[in-house]
């Protein structure tokens, strides 16, 4: 099969890191970087009869994959990690082979797959506090089982991932797609549950005012799943492109307002939240006041710095935005306004309708009733061998209109 594998070792990242600032290009255009594309790869196999393997449909390329190939994630996150892996962890396929002991899918099953390689996947029979309540992705033994370290499919040299032909599952990650939710809803049921595990950890009040920065797909999600769970509030988007602002009003914002290098954006949030701006002596504009809660969906220091302030004393901001190590953040309305700030990652078990519900489990059910569509969002399809073009139109994305693209493995 053919796969795109990061493949890591001290020549390639150096050339990576010093090559790429200068012409980002060669991230993902040189034999020499970390990304290899590898035409005659072994399919993984199935570590044992609990696992089944999967036929990838569509792929997702997520903004995390990118800080990958872009060299930007911390260099914490290897001691997780087992190398070289396959990378993608959005997924839709069918399964096309089973282990002995996955009695609860059949060859031919049309499925999508909870990524995370938490104690229960990785055959450990005393999971760890974290798994036991639920809250998957932040297993803290990630490192010990049956395979190899690795957060999730997709950071594993044992799994393979969702940018290859063929990834395994253990039987407990894999979910089946109803004949309502088609192929192009089934890869977006991973991204939009990031969204969904945010809003339902931190669900907001009925007249609260809240603030999505950023109109990727990780803040439209964050948009559908205000809409999708019914919850009354007024939601405001601070985008960057026109069609990322159409998009926001197509699911359900309230206004949205464009980012600017200028400061006019905030003054247009400000006026939106009734809030009012201070000038300091120097820097940038101080506002008092602001939105009740905040969901930060970019990861830059400049939108962190926005979330900080934007929102009003008391509030709460959610970081979505995956940020690594950021400089010039200004962390004094913290303190000075009491601000809540609470990290998101990823999904595990929520409490929906009265009951403990898996996160993917809950976007299946809310796509499903048709409370939500989010096959538009997929702007761009590719199939694997295309992954050079994939890369450049993400990097024009506003030239080309490009809102989240998939490989076609």
């Amino acid at each position: 099969m053919h796969s795109l594998q990061f493949q890591f070792s001290i020549p390639r990242y150096v050339f990576g890191k010093t090559a790429g600032r200068w012409v980002p290009s060669l991230l993902w255009n040189s034999g020499l970087s970390c990304l290899k594309y590898d035409r005659q790869m072994s399919a993984p196999v199935l570590p044992n009869d609990e696992w089944v393997k999967i036929k990838v449909t569509y792929g997702g390329i997520c903004g995390s994959d990118l800080n990958l190939i872009h060299l930007h994630d911390s260099p914490s996150a290897s001691a997780l990690t087992s190398f070289p892996f396959t990378i993608g962890h959005e997924v839709v396929g069918k399964v096309c082979e089973t282990g002995k002991k996955a009695t609860d899918l059949r060859k031919g099953d049309r499925v999508v797959v909870d990524p995370i390689l938490s104690c229960l996947a990785r055959g450990i029979s005393n999971p760890c506090e974290a798994c036991r309540k639920g809250d998957y992705s932040l297993c803290t033994r990630m490192t010990d089982g049956d395979i190899s370290p690795g957060p999730l499919i997709g950071a594993c040299r044992d799994t393979g991932g969702s940018w290859s032909s063929y990834l395994v599952a253990h039987q407990i990650q894999v979910l089946k797609l109803p004949e309502e939710v088609d192929d192009l809803n089934g890869v977006m049921v991973e991204p939009f549950s990031c969204a969904l595990h945010s809003v339902l950890r931190n669900r907001p009040g009925k007249d609260d005012t809240v603030l999505v920065i950023g109109a990727g797909t990780i803040g439209i999600c964050v948009v559908a799943a205000l809409r999708a769970l019914d919850i009354p509030c007024k939601i405001i988007v601070m985008y960057k492109y026109d069609y990322q602002g159409k998009l926001a009003m197509h699911y359900g914002a309230d206004q949205v307002i464009r980012f600017s290098r200028g400061n006019h954006y905030v003054d247009e949030i400000a006026e939106a939240v009734h809030a009012k701006v201070l000038k300091p002596l120097f820097g940038s504009p101080v506002v008092v006041g602001g939105a009740d809660q905040v969901f930060e969906c970019v990861g830059k220091s400049s939108s962190i710095n926005d979330a900080l302030r934007l929102v009003r004393s008391g509030g709460k901001v959610v970081l979505l935005g995956l940020a690594g190590i950021l400089d010039r953040i200004d962390w004094t309305a913290v303190w000075l306004n009491e601000i809540d700030v609470k990290g998101s990652f990823a999904y595990g078990t929520e409490q929906y309708h009265g009951k403990p519900m898996r996160t993917l489990q809950i976007a299946i059910e809310l796509m499903k009733s048709g409370k939500v569509d989010l096959s538009p969002l997929i702007t761009h399809r590719f199939p694997l061998e295309k992954y050079k073009d994939a890369f450049q139109t993400i990097v024009n994305k506003r030239s080309k209109g490009c809102m989240k693209v998939v490989f076609e493995p």
